[in-house]
């Protein structure tokens, strides 16, 4: 019984990793790169989003408690897997370790964003456009911070994806797994660029 449950969870964290939080994540991303066309291609952007139907049940239903049930065993896996990198010098192998690594970094910039962002808007009011980003990335600590938040969110991701092929069974043969592995690599370097961008066009 706790087998097949420990197996429902690990499919349901997979699951949730991709639809709706990863769906989230690049759409959250394009969004941010209206930034590099300029404040009121961001501002537009930004409102469009805020103006959707039903946006706070969606915000928690298809956002913020999928990413609290996969953050929260997130945390269990990190803190019970047996990464075997230092041992075993395989590819995937250090992105199994990574992928634990990065949960953890991607959890605390997460949760420092949406505090400064969405709670500091539910809270104060305070309008999340344009300004309010150059305002937070105007910091040099803040904006790195936000660099490695970004990069590691995005690797989460990326890699997250390659895992979640092959726990449903999608990619079962060795040279898919090579293939999605090109894929998931393209899917980080786009998305990583866009987000980095992103950044700068906050602070230039």
């Amino acid at each position: 019984m706790a087998e097949n449950r420990e197996f429902f969870y690990r499919r349901l964290h997979s699951l949730l990793g991709v639809i709706p939080i990863g769906i989230f994540l690049m759409q959250h991303l394009v969004v941010n790169h209206f930034s590099t066309y300029g404040p009121d291609a961001f501002n537009a952007a930004a409102h469009f989003m805020e103006s959707l139907p039903l946006r706070v049940g969606l915000e928690i239903f298809v956002i913020y408690l999928p990413i609290l049930f996969h953050a929260i065993y997130g945390v269990f896996i990190a803190f019970t897997a047996s990464p075997n990198s230092f041992k075993f010098g395989y590819f995937r192998n250090w992105m199994f370790l990574l992928q634990r690594v990065t949960g953890i970094i991607t959890l605390i910039f997460v949760v420092w964003h949406v505090w400064e962002t969405r709670l500091a808007n539910a809270i104060h009011g305070t309008e999340i456009n344009f300004d309010l980003m150059a305002t937070i990335l105007s910091s040099p600590f803040m904006f790195w911070f936000y660099v490695v938040g970004v990069i590691s969110t995005v690797f989460h991701f990326a890699n997250g994806l390659w895992s979640f092929f092959v726990t449903w069974g999608i990619t079962v043969t060795p040279r898919s797994q090579v293939v999605m592995t090109y894929v998931t690599i393209a899917i980080f370097a786009i998305f990583t660029y866009m987000g980095i961008a992103s950044l700068i066009a906050f602070t230039s």
